[in-house]
């Protein structure tokens, strides 16, 4: 028979296993198509149309600075953007956070590696030795030889993902690592504002301690006049003491100002990831100013506030963990090939009478076990439910601190307002005051009533700035600060 017709008895069986090969690949991608488990929903919150506080508030159009994610510009500080771009590269909580996003992402990376075939060579030598022995005398003898065998031997083995099981555990994966990127998020929001709030306290620090000092001055004046009237006769030494009293309170009180600026600063430079010794902020003749807030819709926080995000994440991936636990009752379809060489020799290794192989698919599946599967199951739906629950309560903790600060940010505008007019009142009533004691008219115990109600009332405004400028950067934050929810990989 010629080679042409070996060619054309051939031709037909080379299609007819071509085609089962193709309809068996087809039947395969066929069962591929369908994952057991459960699709993903996104649980049901109730979500206001409107924050209950945001009647009457001044919104701000968004800013390019809250676009482009630099919230903190707002505050226009200069210094400030600068300590944070340092936050953003050197801070080691942040670090940490970026570890372990890096750390999910690698478990992406090796579920996608699932799907593909595993490919494996073994090169090896063994040396064995087998004895043989009789017990049917009462001489035993016994033999043995010593033999070498050289292998080398390449595999390949592939599971089919007929149940979904491994899509299931890819798309769990991809939600973990999702969910990381948004703690990640979340962890520099949080080091982010801890750094500004650090900050704005202490430039009122700042201010106060300028205050403090005038005030130093001033009754440091105040006491030498009143030695001044005491060794005229004028007044007594009850006023000299009484001075003395109050210039040594306003110093002790400066003093106190000192470590608490301390505090913050050694703060911001652990922030910035330096020791508090290496690190030291200049003090300032200015605070910045408090900026209005672009306020967003309810809705909208449940896609710009990373810890929201991140928990909607852990939802979708314990969803999955429902669809890989129900896959185990499923058999696995495994296809391998393996081939190689084998002799007791390693010349002539590589040759034809050495050849071995093997080729076909394995089916594997657990018939009982005690309800371990089942357990897992249970297992799995219930932290499915536990993650719904927290998602749920992530998004209300959200609203509710989102209103707090909003009420809050209007209290404080509103009492600030009342009490510059009791400043504005205080002063007044000082320089009157001052004015009759100089003429003689009034006790220096007058005097020093209203000098410590003026200095009460300079300091209560700047608390009350504080406070305005903490709770802004607070309502920022609250609104997911400058992030906008992305969280592809």
């Amino acid at each position: 028979m010629t080679d042409r017709s070996l060619n054309n008895l051939s031709a037909p069986l080379l299609m007819a296993r071509g085609s089962r090969v193709l309809s068996l690949s087809l039947c395969v991608a066929l069962l591929s198509a369908c994952a057991i488990g459960p699709d993903y929903q996104r649980p049901a919150t109730a979500a206001p149309v409107q924050y209950k506080e945001a009647a009457g508030w001044r919104q701000a159009a968004p800013s390019d600075s809250l676009a482009r994610g630099a919230w903190w510009e707002l505050y226009g500080d200069q210094q400030l953007n600068g300590l944070i771009d340092k936050l953003n590269s050197a801070n080691q909580t942040v670090a940490q956070s970026e570890a372990q996003y890096r750390q999910a992402q690698a478990l992406v990376r090796s579920a996608r590696g699932a799907f593909f075939p595993t490919v494996d060579l073994t090169l090896g030598k063994n040396r064995s030795s087998q004895g043989t022995g009789s017990s049917s005398s009462s001489l035993s003898s016994t033999s043995s030889g010593i033999r070498n065998t050289y292998t080398a031997q390449a595999g390949v083995s592939w599971e089919a993902d007929v149940w979904g099981k491994l899509r299931r555990g890819l798309e769990a994966d991809t939600a973990n690592a999702e969910a990381s990127f948004a703690d990640l998020a979340a962890m520099r929001l949080s080091q982010q504002s801890e750094l500004v709030q650090n900050y704005l306290q202490l430039r009122v620090i700042d201010e106060q301690k300028r205050l403090l000092q005038a005030t130093v001055e001033a009754y440091q004046r105040s006491l030498k006049m009143t030695e001044n009237q005491y060794r005229a006769g004028v007044s007594g030494k009850d006023a000299v003491a009484q001075a003395q009293t109050q210039l040594k309170s306003t110093e002790a009180d400066l003093v106190d100002l000192i470590w608490q600026r301390a505090q913050f600063e050694n703060a911001i430079a652990v922030l910035i990831g330096l020791p508090p010794a290496q690190f030291s902020v200049a003090e300032r003749q200015d605070i910045p100013q408090l900026p209005d807030v672009p306020l967003s819709l309810p809705s909208q926080l449940l896609e710009r506030r990373p810890d929201i995000a991140s928990a909607e994440r852990s939802v979708i991936a314990a969803n999955a963990n429902i669809g890989v636990a129900k896959a185990a009752y499923y058999p696995d379809l495994t296809l391998s090939m393996n081939g190689g060489y084998s002799s007791s020799t390693s010349n002539g290794l590589f040759t034809v009478p050495n050849r071995f192989w093997s080729v076909g698919p394995q089916l594997a599946m657990t018939l009982f076990d005690g309800g371990q599967r089942s357990a897992e199951v249970d297992r799995s739906e219930a932290a499915y439910d536990e993650t719904v629950a927290k998602y749920r309560q992530t998004v209300l903790d959200g609203f509710r601190e989102v209103e707090n600060y909003l009420v809050q940010l209007k209290v404080l505008e509103n009492e600030s307002e009342v009490r510059q007019q009791a400043l504005d009142a205080a002063r007044e009533s000082l320089r009157l005051t001052q004015n009759q004691y100089k003429a003689g008219l009034i006790a220096y115990l007058d005097v020093v009533v209203v000098q410590a109600t003026a200095l009460n009332n300079e300091r209560s405004m700047l608390d009350l700035l504080q406070s305005r400028l903490i709770a802004s950067v607070q309502l920022i934050a609250a609104l997911g600060g400058g992030w906008d929810g992305n969280t592809e990989l």
